[in-house]
């Protein structure tokens, strides 16, 4: 079930069927992003599709994915990106994101002290705190930072599990977000939401269409990986982040005049963050949270608490900022699920004005998350319930 080339087949297949589905049926309305997320995880849950990868039982074909088809997706589709257009609604953004981070430090504080975590959990509850405060700032980087300085890897059962529930919650999340632009539009003020709000996902057709040749394609993915070496060879030798320096070289590359000619980045990197969003379902692992038992549904519900207060604080300032729809779904998938899942969101709504503020938001996550993360399981959970 694990083999490489079966795993690539059914993805692609999955994509394949999702973007007819949106195109040819009622399903639009849910565009292709959320029902390539809702069909994974429904074929990973009853075996079709390896649910998750651990060091156990690895999934290379997952494993290259995240490391590689996704930050290179970010580069693709960065190169469509004009500077003077987006950058001027940058502040009540970055405004927004940081409401939000800290929502999602009082959130988690506040679900550990609802499920009384030092009982319930025992001596990890700090530690485990600070992981999820971590997770849904930045991203998984941050949640291992934490149980790594903690020392929470060595109790195999209660990482696993942590990493289930972060896994589940995340796949949940994402949906939540794509259907919040439609469900949530009646209590918005009107003439602040795009027009996704009110007819749906856009198919994206027209845009995600180029006409290439062999040429086109092997330049394009060419420059992905030399853009990808580069800015991992650069983090290694500094303490940038590798996609904060593949962001920058997208963005330089964009404002130069031969971008223009770049074919197939827009194809292809949709193409790529729709494979991720396939492995995000794929991670959607029910059975997993089955076999902790109460430990599992403690830790589930602590971390859904968090998540719950995140969003009601983001939405409610967003509307009190008199901002759209769109872009409080995007600032909150910034912070819960990182760079590449508010780039997805951000095109599966329609909003290419989104796209560049998505990743440097998740990259701004990715920097203060273990930092909240470290507060949390260092400071204020032991200050509250120590």
């Amino acid at each position: 079930m694990t083999d490489g080339l079966y795993v690539v087949m059914v993805l692609c297949l999955l994509v394949a069927i999702t973007e007819w589905l949106v195109q040819k049926t009622f399903l639009k309305h849910f565009g292709t992003a959320l029902l390539v997320i809702l069909i994974t995880a429904i074929l990973a849950n009853i075996g079709i599709l390896p649910a998750g990868s651990t060091e156990e039982n690895p999934v290379p074909v997952y494993i290259a994915i995240f490391k590689y088809l996704a930050p290179i997706s970010i580069f693709w589709l960065l190169l469509r990106v004009n500077l003077k257009e987006i950058l001027k609604a940058g502040l009540p953004m970055l405004i927004l994101f940081i409401i939000s981070a800290l929502a999602t430090t009082i959130g988690i504080v506040i679900g550990m002290v609802i499920i009384n975590g030092d009982h319930t959990i025992g001596e990890s509850y700090a530690p485990l705190g600070g992981m999820f405060t971590g997770t849904y700032t930045g991203g998984s980087v941050n949640f291992n930072a934490v149980a790594l300085h903690y020392d929470v890897i060595r109790d195999g059962n209660l990482y696993a599990g942590s990493v289930a529930v972060d896994n589940i919650i995340t796949t949940i999340w994402m949906i939540a977000t794509l259907a919040f632009p439609r469900l949530l539009a009646r209590f918005w003020p009107s003439g602040t939401n795009h027009v996704v709000a009110n007819n749906g996902p856009l198919t994206g057709v027209e845009e995600d269409t180029e006409d290439l040749h062999p040429m086109d394609l092997g330049l394009v993915i060419a420059l992905g990986a030399a853009a990808l070496w580069i800015s991992d060879w650069l983090a290694g030798i500094s303490d940038i982040p590798s996609i904060i320096i593949i962001t920058i070289i997208a963005l330089i590359i964009a404002q130069l005049p031969i971008s223009r000619s770049i074919k197939g980045a827009q194809v292809l990197g949709m193409f790529a963050v729709y494979l991720f969003l396939a492995v995000i379902g794929a991670f959607c692992d029910l059975a997993a949270l089955g076999e902790m038992g109460y430990l599992g549904l403690v830790i589930f519900a602590m971390a859904g608490i968090g998540v719950i207060i995140h969003g009601t604080i983001t939405f409610l300032t967003a509307r009190a900022m008199n901002m759209d729809l769109d872009t409080a779904s995007m600032v909150s998938q910034a912070n819960v699920g990182g760079a590449t899942s508010a780039l997805a969101l951000a095109r599966s709504l329609g909003r290419q004005d989104l796209v560049l503020p998505a990743v440097l938001l998740g990259s701004l996550g990715t920097g203060i998350g273990t930092f909240l993360g470290f507060l949390v399981s260092g400071q204020i959970l032991p200050w509250l319930m120590g």
